[in-house]
């Protein structure tokens, strides 16, 4: 027998797999023993009230074996089979590879930085503060951005099908069960390597070819076609077909099409800081109870709000994470957050960031469509002439920003290469900073304790998205004016996220297959 529940549980009951057989086993009135197995379907958090309860849907099984549907994933052999080229191999790349590969076409991929292994010695020298690889680092390199900022899950596409395939294919490749029924699922940066290295191995298994410290450097453009690539300034390589997968920090890719004359458009995007309180903090406010129920997760949070007219909002949340280096260039601080899939940490951060309009920087820098990228650049190397270190970042007690204070002391903070007390309110631009203020008041009203001087603030949060869109064709999905150039991703404009840049990679393969035919 087959039995579906939905119901609510306590936490106990839903994170405890011997209670939750318990449980159930009641509400169906069955004995523990014959049941053979429970799958859960659907698992959410309700803490709008206190007590906490667990919103359930599970399939339950008596003296039966579970009839769940195995995905289907079946990679052809590849290796003499038609070629297509994918610049960048983060969740856009990859998962358009794994389309490929699916459908009877070859990959093969140029990545600039370096396999996931060798990425993680760059990191570990970036986050203790002694040495920026500016090709590999928390942005570059195998898996993208991020394989080391969280590995959270979530997204609005409303494209439910290749939204299930790409939990499916992360699952399969090594991913914990529960990101297939979590409202909320997080793999965890601690995770995620392993993930990403079995991808690869599936594609190069099937025949796709992924190359290392390759960066593309130049396009062989012929009309409306790409010829070649430039790889590394030296070697060209005949393109038929070329998928453009790099993330939003590649903004050498945008120098190159603006030098070139390719189509693109400004775009808005967001900036701000990244905000750290105590986890403790956080659980008390979300859970409303200074006891926290260790079955319970470490409590997360989403503001969104309307400040003067334009978006104000809490991104990238990491309960139980810390705060990291992500900067790509010499000479510019950039900060992001991350957690492992314990978050264990004792600190919980967010990016809190404005929502700007290509309107607020259009005659900044060069003016016209590089200016989100001129605007960026000037606050990132803005928050590193302040500091006076490649690697450390201006901070600020939150309650000083908002009533203009400089900070004589910062509290213990989870950023590793250090933090200098800087009065951010001085010197960030007032379409960010004043917004910022009235954003941190308001949160503070609607959630209690929110506002307190003994979170942090530190800058400075640009990368949430690409300032730039490269144009392409809606149903096609080429760019506009080059008719074998597939731009994709969260690097293009059209993705912001693992889930959402995955999904468009899955999307562009499929345009380029059908156009191939």
């Amino acid at each position: 027998m087959k039995k579906t529940v939905n119901t609510i549980l306590t936490p106990e009951e839903a994170y405890n797999p011997d209670v939750t057989k318990h449980t159930v086993a009641k509400l169906i009135n069955v004995k523990v023993e014959d049941i053979t197995e429970i799958v859960w379907k659907k698992r959410s958090i309700d803490a709008r009230k206190n007590p906490v309860k667990i919103h359930a849907e599970l399939d339950i099984y008596v003296n039966k074996k579970s009839d769940n549907e195995i995905f289907a994933f079946t990679p052809q052999n590849v290796t003499n089979a038609p070629e297509i080229h994918i610049i960048g191999a983060g969740p856009a790349g990859y998962f358009a590879a794994l389309e490929l590969i699916e459908n009877g076409y070859k990959p093969i991929i140029f990545e600039r930085g370096k396999c996931v292994s060798e990425r993680k010695r760059d990191i570990a020298l970036l986050s203790q503060g002694k040495e920026l690889n500016t090709e590999s680092n928390y942005c570059f390199g195998e898996g993208g951005a991020g394989t080391f900022s969280d590995g959270k899950l979530f997204t609005r596409s409303k494209k439910r099908t290749e939204t299930q395939k790409v939990l499916n294919l992360l699952h399969r490749h090594g991913a914990v069960n529960q990101i297939l029924y979590e409202a909320h699922p997080h793999i965890g940066t601690d995770k995620l390597p392993v993930i990403i290295e079995n991808i690869r191995k599936t594609i190069e298994q099937a025949g796709g070819i992924i190359h290392f410290n390759d960066k593309v450097t130049d396009f062989i453009i012929s009309g409306n076609t790409v010829k070649a690539i430039e790889i590394n300034y030296k070697e060209i390589v005949p393109v038929q077909k070329l998928i453009l997968a790099t993330g939003n920090s590649a903004s050498d890719i945008y120098e190159l099409f603006y030098n070139k004359k390719i189509p693109l458009e400004p775009k808005g995007f967001a900036m701000g800081v990244r905000i750290e309180h105590k986890q403790e903090l956080i659980n008390s406010i979300q859970y409303h109870s200074k006891k926290y129920d260790h079955w319970l997760p470490p409590a997360s949070y989403s503001i969104t709000q309307q400040i003067d007219g334009r978006g104000v909002y809490s991104f990238c949340m990491c309960p139980g994470g810390i705060i990291v280096p992500s900067t790509t260039e010499i000479n510019r601080t950039v900060v992001n957050g991350m957690s492992n899939s314990t978050r264990n940490s004792i600190f919980a951060n967010s990016g809190f960031v404005v929502e700007l309009q290509p309107a607020d920087f259009a005659s900044f820098g060069r003016g016209g469509v590089m200016s989100g990228i001129d605007f960026q650049s000037y606050l990132e190397t803005l928050a590193y002439k302040k500091t006076e270190s490649q690697f450390k970042a201006p901070a600020q007690r939150m309650l000083d920003f908002v009533q203009h204070k400089k900070s004589k002391n910062i509290p213990a903070c989870s950023f590793m290469p250090g933090v200098v007390s800087l009065p951010l309110h001085e010197w960030l631009p007032p379409v960010i900073g004043n917004k910022l203020q009235k954003g941190f008041i308001a949160a503070g009203k609607r959630i209690n304790g929110f506002l307190t001087n003994d979170a942090v603030i530190t800058g400075v949060e640009s990368r949430t998205s690409s300032p730039v869109k490269i144009v392409r064709d809606k149903e096609k999905f080429y760019h506009v004016t080059i008719h074998n150039l597939y731009p994709c991703g969260d690097g293009a404009g059209y993705a912001g996220g693992i889930v959402s840049a995955a999904i468009d990679g899955i999307l562009t393969a499929k345009a380029v297959l059908k156009n191939f035919q």
